[in-house]
């Protein structure tokens, strides 16, 4: 008789991990029906009053007319409602998160909280404590507080995390589980694969990808009409968590998808789009904005072909876009100008585009055999050099040729066949002013410097600055000319930083040795523009012109903080640079650098695309 003895001290089977949420004493159906119930009761708010007074900007004292920062919430719960009863599998709601509803929600939650308390702090300092709040303004406060609470209690699944050493130090120790509750966070805002988008007609994608468009020039233009700050920081914070929000969803990622697919139409449409700008305002305030904006955005991109393509770093750059816009100014006719030349505008472009070139040649052909550091030390004198030249160049320390510290004046508008550029104009009824003008103007020179750009990243010589940038040692070895190459690469870099300049001196009547800085709080100056293509997503095309935008916009609002602007300006370059190093619009290669760890995204961008 055989017997089986089983041994009692063998270890069992490991239990199967159990999802649970961030906030764990709530069941996870009652935490879905606050999410859903919070995200409702916020946009039912927005009609109801929230305070007593039309003291507070935007007027928030009428019932059945969301305004001001009302709008505002109302947009974060609507997304918080949608993406809630997308959770519970709704039909027709599913398409609205195809990477996962969970992460979405959570971000669409914590958008609408931050914007509602935002907005109810605001009332209670601007009027005097809490006490002038309306039953409304109570109502959306605890609507909000209970959707994020909510949305913080769905289940997700929690990393292994490896146990505390009882052996280390108190430090240690606290370090350590410290770490795991940040991974423990960071999985609670993981999504799944994004589903990819169902076949569907040419026509249907051209209109989804017309509708993207819309959206994007409808957000861009409340952004830059917002007329009080209260306004703007509502409008940061919504923005900036709002996209999370969609971009969690996989919504970004489809919308990816489909301008890849259709990639002329789409930057085709984003022009047609900008050009639809100053219709869409009453007067030229904003369109002052506007055209500063597409300046140095050019300017950005024309950096990102040195820095972002070739790897070259330029801190002097602004140097550049001031020598066109100095050059083009002592030929245009302005009475300040000791030659007394007035040439049309299309052989002043040239001059100014033509006097960059030569520069950045001159100064790119003695010290482009310098790498690194060292490189970045020369380009930072450059700059300094040619702004302290022009201020000797004033007839007493020098020879008289830019009127020193006072600058070229007077700058006559542009005339190109008939059109004066600083008269007003009726276009189909729209009355197009002065820097509407312009904004047209420095449009086509954008879309000259993107083509520039799509040509020059996808050729041969893209390739080799790709290949100088990642390792120049290697690219020598493999045959590829070094010095010549990133010659190209500078003087390209440089003509269309002249060719910006050459309207800027138009654009502002007046060029002086102040407008271009190493550093300063307004843009352009040669470390917003560096910003610029950093933040934005060095390499890539749309990621410069998205950072030169913010890092235009968001001082020129944010100038009520006063000598505060800059620090609260760099802390948040800080944050986002350390969680999202490769910038907002990354290329494959730094997507794939910085987050070697993380799982492949499901959609890449490449440099030019």
């Amino acid at each position: 008789m055989t017997t089986i003895s089983e041994n009692s001290t063998a270890p069992a089977a490991p239990e199967p991990a159990v999802a649970t949420g961030l906030i764990g004493f709530v069941p996870v159906g009652i935490a879905r029906a606050l999410t859903l119930g919070g995200g409702i009761l916020s946009v039912a708010s927005c009609f109801t009053a929230w305070t007593w007074t039309a003291r507070f900007p935007g007027d928030l004292t009428f019932y059945g007319s969301p305004g001001g920062l009302q709008m505002q919430v109302l947009v974060t719960g609507l997304l918080t409602t949608l993406f809630a009863l997308s959770s519970y599998g709704v039909k027709g709601t599913r398409w609205l998160t195809p990477a996962g509803a969970d992460a979405a929600l959570k971000l669409a939650a914590l958008a609408n909280f931050a914007i509602a308390w935002f907005t109810v702090g605001a009332i209670s300092i601007t009027l005097g404590g809490p006490v002038n709040l309306e039953p409304g303004g109570a109502i959306v406060a605890l609507a909000s507080l209970l959707a994020l609470l909510g949305a913080l209690a769905l289940p997700f699944e929690r990393p292994k995390v490896l146990p505390v050493d009882p052996e280390d130090t108190g430090w240690d120790q606290f370090k350590h589980r410290a770490g795991n509750g940040w991974d423990s966070f960071k999985a609670a805002f993981a999504t799944g694969p994004v589903r990819r988008l169902p076949s569907m007609h040419s026509s249907v994608e051209i209109l989804i990808i017309t509708g993207i468009l819309a959206v994007a020039l409808g957000v861009f233009t409340y952004g830059i009409g917002t007329e009080y700050d209260e306004l703007f920081l509502g409008f940061l914070i919504t923005a900036g968590l709002g996209f999370a929000a969609v971009n969690k969803s996989g919504l970004m990622q489809q919308a990816a998808q489909l301008t890849k697919k259709h990639q002329n139409l789409s930057i085709a449409g984003a022009f047609t789009a900008a050009a639809l700008f100053p219709f869409t305002q009453t007067d030229d305030q904003y369109a002052t904005l506007g055209v500063y904006i597409l300046i140095f955005a050019t300017v950005a991109l024309g950096l990102n072909i040195v820095v972002g393509l070739a790897g070259l770093l330029d801190l002097g750059y602004v140097a550049f876009l001031g020598v066109g816009a100095y050059a083009a100014a002592l030929v245009s006719g302005a009475p300040t100008s000791p030659f007394g030349v007035h040439l049309p505008f299309w052989a002043a472009i040239l001059v100014g585009a033509g006097a960059s070139l030569v520069f950045g040649v001159l100064i790119g052909a003695p010290t482009l055999r310098l790498r690194g550091d060292y490189l970045a030390i020369v380009t930072l004198g450059f700059g300094e050099i040619f702004r302290i030249a022009v201020m000797n160049t004033d007839g007493t320390s020098g020879p008289d040729i830019t009127n020193g510290s006072n600058g070229i004046a007077s700058i006559p508008n542009l005339n190109i066949l008939g059109f004066d550029f600083g008269a007003e104009h009726v276009i189909a009824g729209f009355t197009i002013g002065r820097f509407a003008n312009y904004f047209f103007l420095m449009l086509l020179i954008m879309a000259v410097v993107v083509l520039v750009f799509r040509r020059s990243g996808n050729s041969r010589i893209g390739r080799a600055w790709v290949a100088i940038r990642e390792d120049e040692t290697a690219a020598l070895a493999m045959g590829i000319n070094g010095f010549r190459v990133k010659l190209i690469a500078f003087a390209l870099g440089a003509s269309l930083a002249g060719l910006a300049g050459t309207v800027q001196a138009h654009v502002t009547y007046t060029v002086t040795p102040e407008q271009y800085l190493f550093a300063g709080p307004i843009p352009p100056n040669s470390a917003f523009l560096l910003a610029a293509v950093v933040l934005g997503g060095m390499g890539t095309m749309s990621g410069p012109l998205v950072g030169a935008s913010l890092l235009f916009l968001i001082p020129n609002k944010l100038q009520f903080m006063g000598e505060y602007q800059l620090l609260a300006f760099g802390v948040a370059l800080i944050l986002l640079m350390r969680f999202r190093p490769e910038g907002m619009i990354a290329n494959r290669r730094n997507q794939l650098e910085f987050h070697e760890k993380d799982e492949t995204p499901a959609t890449l961008a490449k440099a030019g695309a």
